[in-house]
């Protein structure tokens, strides 16, 4: 009884801190909803939580969004606000924005929209709005100390990246994070390849509201399963699709209407734009973000490149977002790499970043590292004076007869070859389920794939030495088909040793003895080889170079691993299907198109990685 009696005492406490802790908001800000009007007279609704406490100034943390600021209402409390939970604490001024064309602000929203120099009269993009909200927001806001920072993630963060062009003088510090650099290159394509398992949320970025409204104006397509594959592969081609969206979603439409990377694509990307930025920045990134690995790398590499501001970078062991979380385990998939990852963060990097250039705090000192990387296969930090660190050196490895991944070229030119069927793709992943946004799948086992007769595999021996590779990655294949366009999948795989013990994360049905951990990977749709806006065909059993970038990493292949490459010609359902016959547009391709082909890899073909000194 009594031991019943202490159960009851602590359920109690820990419900009356949990109610606490939902309620930290209301009881220590006030929040106001009204809307500030732009050069051009549209008026963007904006949510502004304000310390209670008054007898002090703050800085104004500021996030920009598609994605609603909801809850509306003045009455109705986010449970959380801003960047993390420390700053929340500590105290800022926090303002939400539903940008043009979303939710409660008016105008029309325009997805991705170009960026506009030397802007006259009323002419506005992203920028300006930016611009004539924090002028807003410094004017009319009490207690703000005029210092503004502006934060996001994935979408937000690419609305963050936009408040760097023609900044406003009192934005000091910008955290983009996750965030888009062009998304012909991000989210929806990946060199040229349709991200396939992103076509349900088109909806989301396509349809038009006519007025302001807390209420959604689109819906998703009822699939009427939960396998991914299955559905896609029974939808066939592309134009199938159609029959799930009406014509107004117009982001389907554009993407249909624009297979290449033409002017309306050239026009959205905001990496080209990042130069002579003034505000300090620190690009986030999650080293297995299935949506945004080009983004934080290539921005980060723009601003270096073309500014002389503060800019930073941090990469963590996380997917898509994960730092924003607190989960103590921090594992992805069947992957464990260590705990309270993404708070440390939180109150050690973010944190300090943000009070040092909106407080002043540090004594002048930002105390981060210009490039914090996190290593995985090792599982700590690492900090470096720049991205990628100074002592790398090129290693090269070449694909080989007999599985055979070696630093040493063959003499003669021999190629391994596969047959690649539509009917037939190789998955991405081995779970079956119906998802807009894959993730687990960057560190999924990949033993299911190598056991696939369309999927060649290199592998060098069981490793004496370990090896820390930290930066890009370059595949350079030398290739031929029977057909006249293929897409070519690379990755680079980490080999366990027999005796690696299991997490607590690892699914039931595997063990991480011998598990290939898939640690980079990405494809090239062929026909964009040389230039991604003139595709062109292959000529029929002609040996051609493909060159594919694979992201960065900052990985160590430990003693006893094993380095490992796969190659492949399909990876569905995550990217559609190449009928592996030239057509002008893949997404007008009939059923006829889709043919089975031979390709070959030939053995002159390399991986050349960026590889620490000792």
């Amino acid at each position: 009884m009594k031991s019943l009696k202490i159960l009851c005492v602590l359920l109690f406490v820990g419900f009356v801190a949990f109610a606490q802790e939902e309620n930290y908001v209301k009881e220590n800000y006030n929040k106001t909803e009204t809307t500030i009007t732009m050069r051009d007279g549209v008026k963007l609704f904006i949510v502004i939580y304000s310390p209670k406490d008054t007898s002090k100034k703050y800085p104004i943390l500021f996030q920009r969004t598609p994605y609603s600021c909801a809850p509306y209402g003045e009455s109705e409390f986010r449970s959380k606000i801003s960047p993390n939970e420390f700053l929340m604490k500590e105290g800022n001024i926090v303002v939400y924005q539903d940008v043009r064309g979303r939710w409660m602000s008016e105008g029309v929203y325009d997805n991705m929209r170009a960026y506009i120099p030397n802007k006259t009269g009323q002419q506005i993009d992203e920028a300006s709005d930016t611009y004539d909200s924090i002028d807003w927001l410094v004017k009319n806001v009490a207690n703000n100390n005029g210092n503004v920072g502006v934060w996001g993630i994935s979408y937000p963060g690419f609305y963050a990246t936009y408040s760097l062009l023609d900044s406003h003088p009192a934005l000091k510090a910008v955290s983009p994070q996750a965030a888009i650099g062009d998304f012909f290159f991000d989210d929806f394509h990946h060199n040229g390849a349709y991200m396939l398992s992103y076509w349900n949320i088109t909806p989301l970025f396509g349809h038009e509201k006519t007025q302001p409204t807390d209420k959604p104006w689109y819906s998703f397509a009822d699939l009427g399963t939960k396998d991914q594959y299955q559905f896609f592969l029974d939808a066939g081609p592309l134009g199938n699709l159609d029959r799930y969206f009406k014509a107004d979603n117009v982001f389907w439409e554009q993407l249909k209407e624009h297979p290449n990377y033409d002017e309306f694509w050239k026009s959205r990307g905001i990496v080209q734009h990042l130069k002579n930025i003034k505000p300090a920045v620190m690009f986030v990134g999650g080293l297995f973000d299935a949506e945004d690995l080009y983004g934080p790398f290539n921005s980060y590499q723009a601003v270096e490149k073309n500014s002389s501001n503060y800019n930073t970078i941090v990469f963590g062991p996380w997917s898509h977002g994960d730092w924003a979380r607190t989960t103590e385990r921090q594992a992805i998939g069947n992957i464990y790499f260590g705990d309270n990852i993404s708070r440390d963060y939180q109150r050690d990097v973010e944190t300090k970043f943000f009070n040092h250039f909106l407080k002043n705090e540090g004594n002048g000192d930002e105390g981060l590292p210009e490039a914090y990387m996190f290593e995985t296969g090792t599982n700590q930090w690492k900090s470096y004076e720049q991205w990628p660190p100074k002592n790398t050196e090129k290693k090269t490895y070449y694909l080989q007869r007999n599985q055979r991944l070696n630093e040493k070229a063959e003499k003669s030119i021999t190629f391994e070859e596969f047959i690649s069927d539509p009917k037939k793709p190789v998955p991405y992943s081995e779970d079956i389920k119906m998802v807009f946004t894959p993730r687990k799948y960057m560190t999924d086992d990949q033993r299911f794939a190598a056991r696939r007769p369309d999927v060649l595999v290199f592998e060098t021996p069981v490793l004496t030495e370990a090896i820390t590779m930290a930066g890009p990655i370059l595949a350079k294949l030398n290739v031929s088909t029977t057909g006249t366009d293929a897409d070519w999948v690379v990755k680079v795989i980490d080999v366990f040793p027999p005796d690696a013990e299991d997490f607590p994360e690892t699914q039931e049905y595997l063990k991480m003895g011998n598990y290939f951990m898939m640690v980079r990977s990405e494809v090239m749709r062929g026909r964009f080889r040389n230039s991604f806006s003139n595709p062109e065909p292959f000529i029929p059993n002609e040996k051609t170079a493909v060159n594919i970038k694979l992201q960065d990493i900052n990985h160590t292949f430990k003693k006893g691993h094993k380095i490992q490459i796969q190659v492949q010609s399909t990876w569905f359902p995550l990217i559609d299907l190449n009928p592996q016959t030239f057509v002008p547009n893949i997404f007008e391709a009939k059923q006829e198109d889709f043919k089975k082909q031979t390709h070959k890899v030939y053995n002159d073909s390399a991986i050349e990685f960026t590889v620490l000194k000792e």
